[in-house]
């Protein structure tokens, strides 16, 4: 049994180690024995036991886009740098396009003609539903009709281009026993499978429905960051007319062309790289944007199944919220 000196010692040291500790695991020391150096180090595991549960644990990290309501059925936010998700809704669900289909159309002509390739707006163009101020005949170059297809969102434009791009992809008129524009919707399709659309359909060039509760192309809000993203990569250029509130445009044939963006919002949106809107009564609002969140960090915000109003009000919470996020980010 140890001398009444070693005990004093004893006492002390488990003392020193509570106050150390706090009032609450004095308490706990009053409670244990005191048996020499195995009662010292008992004791020390129980200050080591009782003061990680006094701790509180860390909170959570503010996530932006926690507190989101957004209008739309479906939304993507991908990270272009980084090479990942920072907000999902829906994200998987197929959807109709509407003329979100437009970028895949300017995809596809883009591989399949030169810029300078000429194309003539034909009769059956301006059949198409829609009035976009194109005449029968009108010849443009594939490069002023691709900007003036895509900011006014003109189905006649996407008609045209895709007569052209038929007669360019089977290797002139008369070689294939397709219809009218089929052979360049087919190769629409084949794109989206080749770079991973698994969601993603096209029965037209223009996303116009093709018949009551039929939309002219389907795809996931996943799936249309991709393509945008491979736009962005590959084909850049594309995009460069629709960052424009305005074009004024002339065409091969003379006539000068005023065009309207058809995101009433481009101008407002600081670092806009590429957008597009679409819109039918089945599809609702869609708008997909191309924003550079701060220096050289692009994004790709998507929002499907909106309002033809609220749509532009969804992207504005997604820019929001992913600037947040990418500005708070840790570094590494």
């Amino acid at each position: 049994m140890p001398d009444r000196t070693t005990q004093v010692q004893l006492f002390l040291a488990v003392l020193l180690l509570g106050l150390l500790a706090g009032p609450g695991v004095i308490e706990a020391l009053q409670r244990l024995p005191l048996k020499g150096a195995e009662g010292v180090a008992s004791s020390a595991k129980a200050l080591k036991r009782q003061g990680g549960e006094a701790q509180a644990p860390s909170p959570a990290p503010y996530d932006p886009f926690r507190s989101l309501i957004l209008q739309a059925k479906s939304a993507y936010v991908w990270d272009v740098n980084a090479h990942r998700k920072l907000y999902a809704k829906n994200a998987e669900a197929r959807l109709p396009l509407a003329s979100v289909t437009k970028i895949m159309t300017a995809l596809v002509a883009a591989e399949a003609m030169p810029k300078d390739t000429l194309v003539t707006i034909g009769r059956e163009d301006i059949a198409q539903e829609g009035d976009t101020g194109l005449y029968a005949g009108e010849v443009w170059t594939l490069e002023k009709l691709l900007a003036f297809t895509l900011v006014a969102s003109s189905n006649d434009g996407a008609s045209a281009i895709a007569a052209a791009g038929s007669i360019s992809l089977q290797g002139g008129p008369g070689t294939t026993t397709l219809p009218h524009k089929d052979i360049f919707v087919l190769h629409m399709n084949e794109k989206a499978r080749a770079i991973g659309l698994t969601q993603t359909t096209f029965q037209n060039e223009s996303g116009l429905d093709v018949a009551a509760g039929v939309s002219g192309g389907y795809g996931s809000a996943r799936d249309m960051a991709m393509l945008f993203e491979y736009v962005f990569r590959k084909h850049p250029d594309i995009f460069l007319p629709t960052a424009q509130s305005r074009l004024t445009l002339r065409s091969e044939s003379g006539f000068v062309h005023e065009v309207a963006n058809t995101n009433q919002d481009v101008v407002a949106i600081s670092g806009i790289i590429g957008s597009k809107t679409g819109y039918t009564e089945l599809a609702g609002g869609n708008l997909v944007v191309v924003v550079d969140i701060g220096i050289s960090h692009p994004v790709v915000i998507v929002v499907l199944g909106s309002t033809q109003e609220k749509r532009f009000e969804d992207v504005k919470k997604l820019i929001a919220a992913t600037t947040e996020t990418i500005t708070n980010q840790p570094e590494r």
